[in-house]
């Protein structure tokens, strides 16, 4: 199992329901504001999309402008902004951007652990990759971040980061946006979990209008629990690489239906704060109850909508197949680089899940 998300092998395909932690997915589910105007994009069917996709870029970049205030306190906004249509470039789901974005370089810089895709994208694209690995507490280090950008073209990582949740520090991270600005090298972010965060501004939107070295990647997938709509995009005021990305796509690569998600959800105030309000609760919660496990020796600090953990006495894939018997999916973390058997991650679901997830875990303690 590459990834999590996985209730097929064990569970669909053999008639079982399964309760999957090991995906990170928005419990709270597909907004309703998608459902009522369904009928929208099924009305469309029978024609092609825009090719160039002018209102579905319309609406990112507003969504853009209204995200950098909504979920930032200090309300730096990005009202003044010059984000363009032009400075966007549509994908067939996130993970297309990640592919095509990295396509372009011969050489990376990946911050790992990370979504393991960086890694198999690079190699399918023949770069010589250098690894930066995270510290023992799973945050970055920044000093070896900067030496490794020497040898590297691009820099790739996650904010807040996979599978550990830890987001950027942006005073630290400033010397290494300045280094790749001034050398021209690029700084691939990937932002898929970002609205997770809450109001706490840790995006680097509004720093890529002071660096074109930035290349944001977002998505609908996770905090709008859309991954079956296929819909990510990145954003960059460095023309040169979105045009590098945009010639290598096929026309028509977002469906109808996508298209209406992009319409109505990303305006839906509604589901955005009941979507805040459980995280803050939930993570909270879940965390705390994890803490509490005797076979857990270390809960990580996330940000984000599911949380790392290191566990003792017991290893992944032990711990996999006795929460399966219990109807639970874990995600297990030894196919991270620079992790092992010692690891696993829980997604943050709904109060329900979450105490039937720790009510296993205790029952398993004996370990």
């Amino acid at each position: 199992m590459e990834h999590g998300g996985d209730v097929y092998t064990e569970g669909l395909l053999k008639g079982k329901e399964l309760i999957d932690f090991s995906s990170n997915i928005n419990p709270l589910g597909v907004p309703n504001s998608f459902k009522e105007n369904i009928n929208e994009a099924l009305e469309s069917m029978e024609r092609y999309p825009d090719v160039k996709y002018r209102n579905v870029k319309k609406h990112l970049k507003n969504y853009m402008k209204f995200i950098s205030s909504y979920f930032d306190l200090q309300n730096q906004s990005l009202e003044k902004s010059t984000i363009d249509e032009e400075d966007i470039v549509l994908g067939n789901g996130a993970a297309e951007i990640i592919d095509l974005a990295i396509s372009c370089f011969k050489s990376v810089c990946i911050v790992v652990p990370s979504f393991i895709e960086y890694e198999k994208n690079a190699e399918k694209w023949g770069c010589s990759i250098e690894y930066s690995y995270l510290k023992k507490d799973m945050t970055f280090d920044y000093k070896d971040i900067a030496l490794k950008m020497k040898n590297s073209e691009a820099l790739i990582i996650g904010n807040p980061n996979n599978p550990n949740g830890n987001v950027i520090n942006k005073d630290k991270f400033k010397a290494i946006m300045d280094y790749c600005q001034k050398n021209n090298k690029i700084i691939i972010v990937d932002e898929a979990f970002i609205e997770f965060t809450g109001k706490k501004g840790f995006s680097l939107l509004k720093d890529m209008e002071k660096y074109d070295c930035l290349f944001i990647i977002k998505a609908l997938t996770k905090f709008y629990a859309m991954p079956g709509i296929r819909m990510g995009y990145g954003v960059s005021k460095n023309k040169e690489l979105i045009e590098k990305i945009k010639e290598k796509q096929n026309p028509w690569n977002i469906n109808c239906f996508a298209e209406m998600a992009v319409k109505y959800i990303l305006k839906d105030q509604q589901y955005i704060e009941e979507s805040l309000k459980w995280i803050e609760e939930e993570s909270y919660f879940t965390t705390h109850k994890l803490k509490s496990i005797d076979f857990i020796e270390k809960v990580y600090t996330t940000y984000s909508n599911f949380v790392l953990c290191k566990l003792k006495n017991i290893d992944c894939h032990k711990l996999y197949n006795l929460c399966l018997e219990k109807g639970i999916v874990i995600r297990k973390c030894d196919n991270f680089k620079g992790l092992n058997e010692e690891y696993v991650r829980f997604a943050i679901k709904d109060r329900q899940n979450n105490e039937k997830l720790i009510e296993v875990l205790n029952s398993l303690n004996k370990f």
